[in-house]
């Protein structure tokens, strides 16, 4: 099983992301997300889930486990394949598709080509409770956190997103430090991670 590749990026194209391997080149099927965070001839490594069937042997490579789980949750669900999960993903990446299933937004989803409601609805009634329902009981009783906040409102979905997307607490109210407090959940979220990819 391969985990991940790691190498010089030799072929970039829409869909499609080369990494050499020791003089091999491992042909990876990407979303807009990760392709858009790769530079041709510039080291990368993407996580790789395998898909063998008697007529192909395809793989999907991702810029982060985060990514990597959000696809794999969206092939678990019934009638969605990997065509249909990559276009999601491209369409937001895994932290809006996290959102997305949270807060039941169906138009995030029916976005990406070839997703219909039908399937939209079903994806979040089957991922809420793996990625988080809106909900929730979420604790913001850390010594990072200053002030509470009340779950349901932008912040607290953007921590719960973010913790689904594998930051802790104590990660997540650093990055959160001095975001707009009237700032939409996405905002926030997207404030937090640049703040880590800086921080990082």
């Amino acid at each position: 099983m391969l985990y991940y590749v790691s190498g010089p990026v030799a072929v970039l194209e829409p869909g499609l992301a080369v990494i050499d391997c020791g003089g091999v080149g491992y042909g990876c099927r990407v979303t807009a997300y990760t392709a858009g965070q790769l530079k041709l001839n510039q080291p990368a490594r993407l996580y790789i889930t395998e898909s063998i069937r008697e007529d192909a042997f395809d793989l999907y490579g991702f810029i982060s486990k985060e990514e990597q789980r959000c696809f794999e949750l969206l092939t678990s669900v019934t009638g969605v394949g990997p065509k249909a999960a990559m276009a999601i993903l491209s369409a937001g990446g895994p932290q809006n598709f996290t959102l997305a299933v949270m807060t039941g937004d169906e138009k995030m989803l029916t976005a990406a080509q070839g997703v219909g409601k039908k399937i939209a609805q079903r994806i979040i009634l089957e991922l809420k409770d793996k990625v988080g329902g809106a909900n929730m009981e979420l604790d913001f009783s850390g010594p990072t956190v200053s002030t509470p906040v009340q779950a349901g409102n932008s912040a607290a979905l953007a921590t719960a997103a973010l913790q689904e997307l594998g930051y802790s607490p104590a990660e997540i109210a650093a990055a959160l430090k001095g975001v707009d407090p009237k700032a939409t959940t996405e905002e926030m979220v997207r404030y937090a991670l640049r703040a880590m990819v800086m921080k990082g």
